[in-house]
């Protein structure tokens, strides 16, 4: 089999600078050719120019997607090297991007740089590519032993090689599909916006006003302090279509809209229940809907590939 890597910067692939770590060209290469029995098959695509993954937003993704989609009728499976910082984004909007993907898309990276002692980047680089040779079709993460869920992603520790975690479903990463779609995914203005306790309005109404779409991290299980000021906002928001998703502040569990009253000003307002799906998800999901116009709305309520738990 043959085996694509799309390097697109961040840790993994770094070395020191007086500035700090910093991406430099040839760091993957040079692994791989030190490693040429796990290298086996392996094509390499470096996109130019490498990236901080604390830079990379939606056209970095579509510019990710756009090299897998050219690449898969001669791959048989694929493996993308990013940035901890976003890769938890990056690895949903794959999920998003690749309807009917029918091969696995393994999704790695390292918290130390391949060029410092002890860094995590050859296990996690080497491991990558052997599930990439045994995972089923879909996007997962590979990282300090583990493979993961892509939709379901987040980073969950600065600074610890086991960073990331994930929740499971039964539901794998992909979009069913008899043949791959690649769907652009357009820079949007989307906002995340957290409710905290007397947190200042004004922002709520401003992004409300000039947004195209808003993530709204709620306490616990959906609720959210019932003022005048998000009232206005949501109004605005709702009087001007643009969709508000509410996903739950806490890292496990989800909301679950109308479990407490105080969550009504979030119901009297159209705002969709993001259930349990991370803030990562609900903002790439968010981007992917908005790309593809007023045709993509009702796949907001609907779990695409594995990225919120439906309802039994």
């Amino acid at each position: 089999m043959t085996i694509l890597v799309i390097h697109s910067g961040g840790t993994i692939g770094m070395a020191p600078t007086p500035e700090g770590f910093a991406p430099r060209e040839g760091v993957i290469e040079a692994f791989l050719a030190r490693h040429p029995e796990a290298a086996a098959d392996v094509d390499l695509c470096a996109l130019r120019p490498l990236i901080d993954s604390a830079n990379a937003g939606p056209q970095d993704w579509d510019r990710i997607a756009e090299e897998i989609a050219r690449g898969y009728a001669r791959h048989d499976a694929f493996v993308v090297t990013h940035g901890t910082d976003t890769l938890a984004y990056s690895g949903a909007a794959l999920c998003f991007a690749l309807e009917g993907l029918g091969k696995p898309v393994i999704v790695t990276g390292s918290m130390l740089p391949l060029t410092v002692e002890g860094s995590d980047g050859g296990r996690n680089l080497i491991e990558a590519l052997d599930a990439a040779r045994n995972a089923p079709p879909g996007v997962w993460v590979q990282f300090a032993g583990r493979r993961l869920h892509g939709a379901r992603l987040r980073k969950s520790h600065s600074r610890a090689f086991d960073a990331f975690a994930a929740d499971p479903s039964e539901i794998p990463p992909r979009q069913p599909g008899a043949d791959l779609i690649r769907h652009r995914m357009q820079p949007a203005r989307v906002a995340v916006l957290a409710v905290a306790p007397g947190t200042e309005e004004a922002l709520f109404e401003f992004a409300a006003e000039r947004c195209d779409g808003l993530v709204l991290r709620c306490y616990g299980s959906g609720t959210a302090p019932d003022t005048e000021g998000l009232r206005r906002a949501l109004k605005l928001a709702q009087a001007r279509d643009i969709p508000v998703i509410a996903v739950s502040q806490c890292p496990e569990g989800g909301i679950a809209l109308g479990t407490y009253a105080a969550g009504a000003i979030l119901r009297d307002h159209g705002v969709i229940d993001g259930r349990d799906m991370t803030v990562e998800a609900a903002y790439a999901k968010l981007v992917h809907v908005l790309s593809l116009g007023a045709k993509g709305r009702d796949r907001l309520a609907v779990s695409l590939c594995g990225e919120f738990t439906p309802e039994t």
